[in-house]
């Protein structure tokens, strides 16, 4: 899988339809998770068009909320995205929003990924630390459990992604963290630049 979209094109559409700095943060993290475990999963040449998938992810979310993965092939159309990439994006949100099946290993990535990485956040936000590089996955796996910590983070999804990839939830949470703690100061930095 492979685009000719480049990453500047892709960040200028992701900024005509997201403002606010938490959807920022949260498509940088996705799209440095993603490209993270390209590598790790043995798709280096892909990694390009993994990190776009998860840059792009959520680019109707922010103005179209009704139509989250409904709107997204509409804008995506813009900067004539491959009907692969389209495909991915909305596959995250099968069963959710749309009835996009996540087929090829990295679109199952992107969908049990795009909502731990919002539990990870908010887990590394209470740490003294504020940050993942001292988080565990034992204390992971304890706000996983915690039904009220980040509520908005659906447990269902998740499971339900490490079902597909077919991976234990303790193997997916390892990856994710490690994506984390590996990407976090570059995301950290290339956010505060984009919203200046």
């Amino acid at each position: 899988m492979h685009t000719n979209i480049t990453r500047g094109q892709a960040l200028n559409l992701l900024k005509k339809y997201n403002q606010e700095p938490f959807h920022l943060l949260h498509a940088l993290t996705v799209e440095a998770v993603m490209r993270y475990l390209a590598v790790q999963l043995g798709y280096a040449d892909e990694t390009d068009f993994w990190g776009l998938c998860g840059l792009l992810h959520d680019i109707d979310f922010e103005k179209f909320p009704q139509e989250h993965c409904k709107k997204a092939p509409e804008l995506l159309a813009e900067i004539k995205a491959e009907p692969e990439l389209i495909h991915a994006i909305c596959s995250h949100g099968y069963g959710i929003t749309v009835n996009v099946k996540p087929e090829h290993e990295m679109e199952k990535v992107l969908f049990a990924t795009d909502e731990l990485t919002g539990l990870i956040g908010a887990a590394a936000k209470m740490r003294p630390s504020k940050s993942t590089q001292d988080m565990e996955v034992s204390s992971l796996k304890k706000k996983f459990k915690d039904k009220k910590f980040a509520a908005g983070c659906s447990r269902d999804i998740i499971k339900q992604g490490s079902d597909m990839l077919g991976w234990p939830l303790e193997e997916l949470f390892e990856k994710t963290l490690s994506a984390m703690r590996e990407t976090e100061k570059t995301v950290q930095t290339e956010s505060e630049e984009l919203t200046k």
